[in-house]
């Protein structure tokens, strides 16, 4: 038995200890629903707000009982016992677990409701724009009700837009969106020109995928600034390089290595004597490996798409193109080459954080998901978060059939046709759940030269998401999907409108086929759940190989013989184990990837901390024009003498120091990124990476302040300042003339992970 067990069993105890609670003040509170009927609009919204005294809801049975009658006067929707509790759980500050269907959406606006009656600012923090903007419209009557306001943030919104969205009580946004908007206000010179206002609460939808999936995904601002480019020549010299002569790639194929081999024909491609001579090794060979790994572990289709002439990024949790996201600078250049498309301009990276850090300033964090239990390690670990499951309204009528097993991908591959074509025979619909674009697109057209339509939904067209989401429980659809796409759409059976609901609950409701096991179960119960919802009868079923990459990485080292009968397929229990175990391996993989990536990342979210407060201090007060007035009264005194006005000169010195605040930052940024990409080197010295890293950090961050106040002196002294301001870009100290936000891509390879702990150069961050 572990020595945690007693933790995690006194943690399921509180959990049940708070629902069985939980679920004792809804039944008081819908015992109080009939009274309440009869009172007005008017009286209702002045009884909620008896309900709650200094900031604090003193009454949840009557609380609740209130809201629910304002949900169904204005949205037509009146929760169930269940969703009640949902509201409940979050407003205590938890992750909560809701079956697919049972209605997230209502409750989410109910507990954001319920968070600003009680004064607090709520983001409420979707998984994409689409999702944002439609909750918002569709909850806004809930939240109006109360004489509350409500606003969401997109990617189109413009800077008026944000301004006086982030001023609602209730704001519905993606959560790149909320971070993009957060590192833009952190280069502000005057408080009057900030976008976002704090908020108290994140309410997170799908709060598995944010906390824990793309937890260490940095959010970057950038600066124009030309950055290092892979050059034509470089990718030309590797384009030649035969895989097992000239390079090797490690296991679990996220790591590549140059040969003697093939570093002797690159050196010869590009006219150099060695790539590892001193004016090299911090240049060409860095390139050079970067175009290898864009040669030989970067795929087209799998782990990016090209439209539209540029490359766009596949997440691989979800098989759809990452918004926004790129690699970095130079890896991202080196794909492109590849390609042959224009290389994209670098930049300087002016700022960063990481979702896990940007999460962690809220005051409380809540979230609901599909799946949060199988992520109650690192909610905990990582926030503190406790988890409360609720019952289905429900019970659950779907049958989980037994994985089906096939010793290699191509009887897989077969066996996956001939099982979808079977079902579409029956009329009942089938959505099919894989893992990348090229294999949906594969699968696609095996099925179409059978003469079945497919509607296919990848991440190439996932504008029409929601459209084909909606429609995939229509009688004889077959929807062939990149894993997950379309969370937070609901499948009704018999399609949107429900017209042949009947017909397909008769032939057993949707039908889900996922293609492969996840590296994670929880991966593999987001698409189970898609059937089954409020109670419909559903299918779900998951083809695996030996060839699959869960069981190449989970089970290396270990050799597994079965007879496959004449289809390839192996039926028995110990290959069943065998992929069980695989499963457990790479989700014990990748908590400890996590685990070990955040020990690197909460450093630098220390130091963030300290540099935003004194932003702060710098922009509210006049601080900045103390210390340089004490630390230079000369310059100071002849300023004051000149009769500019005071107001005029403290902005002046505010603008000074914030500017060379900045800068330093962006340089201990860029500084700690070249730090961390080599650090595994020092395992080589008998040092602990991660120990001499964090030595390295806050070295270099006790010297980032000192510059920063030195050279705004320096700057003070030497640049005119008159009754317009200091003339700082007359000087040379100019901010970018343009930026833009982008994601830097932790996981660039389908295995999952942050490849930062292992790996030649760790590039990827």
């Amino acid at each position: 038995m572990s020595k945690f067990d007693w933790f995690w069993k006194a943690m399921g105890s509180t959990a049940e200890r708070n629902n069985k609670k939980s679920k004792g003040i809804v039944a008081q509170a819908h015992a109080l629903i009939a009274g309440y009927e009869q009172y007005s609009d008017a009286q209702i919204a002045e009884a909620v707000r008896r309900t709650v005294v200094n900031g604090e809801i003193q009454k949840k049975p009557e609380f609740l009982a209130l809201l629910t009658v304002a949900s169904t006067r204005t949205l037509g929707m009146t929760p169930f016992e269940v969703q009640n509790q949902a509201v409940l759980r979050l407003l205590e500050g938890d992750v909560i677990q809701m079956a697919t269907g049972e209605g997230k959406t209502l409750v989410g606006a109910m507990a954001a409701t319920g968070f600003a009656l009680t004064g607090k600012r709520v983001h409420v923090i979707t998984v994409n724009n689409y999702l944002a903007a439609r909750d918002a419209e569709w909850m806004r009557p809930l939240v109006e009700f109360f004489g509350l306001s409500v606003a969401s943030v997109t990617e189109a919104s413009s800077r008026e837009d944000r301004v006086s969205a982030y001023r609602s009580d209730i704001v519905y946004a993606p959560v790149a969106e909320i971070g993009f908007d957060h590192l833009r206000d952190n280069q502000i010179t005057h408080r009057s020109q900030i976008v976002q206002l704090p908020a108290d609460v994140a309410l997170v939808d799908e709060a598995d995928s944010v906390l824990v999936d793309e937890a260490l995904v940095p959010l970057v601002l950038a600066g124009s600034k030309p950055g290092e480019q892979a050059t034509g020549q470089i990718t030309e010299a590797v384009s030649h390089l035969v895989e097992g002569k000239d390079y090797t790639i490690d296991s679990d194929r996220r790591n590549v290595f140059l040969t003697d081999n093939g570093a002797a024909k690159v050196e010869k491609s590009l006219g150099i004597d060695s790539l590892y001579s001193d004016e090299n090794i911090g240049t060409i060979l860095v390139r050079v490996n970067l175009a290898l790994h864009a040669k030989a572990l970067l795929i087209r289709d799998v782990h990016y798409i090209v439209q539209d002439g540029k490359i766009d990024l596949v997440d691989a949790s979800r098989g759809r193109v990452a918004e926004l996201q790129r690699w970095p600078d130079g890896l991202q250049a080196a794909v492109e080459a590849k390609e042959g498309l224009d290389v994209s301009e670098g930049g300087r990276i002016l700022d960063s954080i990481t979702l896990q850090a940007l999460m962690r300033r809220y005051p409380l964090v809540c979230g609901m998901t599909g799946t949060a239990v199988e992520a109650t390690d690192q909610l905990h670990q990582f926030y503190d978060l406790g988890v409360s499951t609720i019952e289905r309204a429900k019970p659950l009528q779907r049958f989980d059939e037994a994985d089906r097993i096939y010793a290699t991908m191509d009887d897989k591959f077969k066996a996956l046709v001939r099982e979808i074509a079977y079902i579409h025979s029956t009329g009942q619909p089938v959505l099919v759940g894989t893992h990348d674009v090229a294999e949906s697109e594969a699968l696609a057209e095996a099925l179409e030269s059978q003469g079945i339509t497919v509607n296919v939904l990848n991440a190439k067209n996932d504008e029409e998401e929601a459209r084909i989401v909606a429609e995939a429980g229509d009688l004889g659809r077959v929807t062939v999907s990149t894993q997950m796409a379309g969370r937070g759409t609901d499948i009704r059976l018999g399609g949107a409108d429900e017209s042949d609901r009947d017909a397909v609950v008769k032939l057993g409701g949707l039908a889900v086929i996922g293609t492969a096991r996840h590296r994670t179960a929880r991966l593999d119960n987001q698409l189970r759940g898609r059937a089954g919802r409020q109670g419909d009868p559903g299918l779900s079923l998951f083809f695996v190989s030996l060839e699959d990459d869960i069981v190449t990485a989970g089970g290396a080292g270990e050799q597994i013989t079965a007879q496959p009968d004449e289809n390839g397929q192996i039926d028995t229990k110990r290959v069943r184990d065998f992929i069980a175990h695989c499963q457990r391996v790479t989700e014990g993989q990748l908590l400890e990837i996590h685990a070990q990536t955040w020990k690197y990342n909460q450093l630098l979210a220390d130091h963030r901390a300290i540099i935003d407060e004194r932003r702060n201090t710098l922009l509210d007060t006049n601080r900045a024009w103390e210390e340089l007035a004490q630390r230079s009264p000369e310059r100071a005194t002849e300023l004051k003498a000149s009769g500019i006005n005071q107001e005029v000169l403290e902005q002046a010195a505010r603008e000074i120091m914030l500017f060379h605040l900045d800068d330093e930052w962006s340089e201990h940024l860029a500084h700690m990124d070249e730090v961390r990409e080599s650090i595994h080197l020092r395992a080589i010295a008998r040092e602990t990476p991660l120990t001499e890293y964090h030595r390295i950090a806050v070295r270099e961050f006790k010297d980032l302040a000192n510059r920063a106040v030195e050279q705004a002196v320096e700057t003070f002294n030497s640049v005119l300042i008159d009754a317009a301001g200091a003339h700082m870009a007359d000087a040379g100290w100019k901010r970018p003339s343009a930026t833009w936000t982008y994601m830097v891509s932790d996981n660039p390879l389908s295995g999952g992970g942050n490849s930062v702990i292992s790996g030649i150069a760790n590039i990827f961050r």
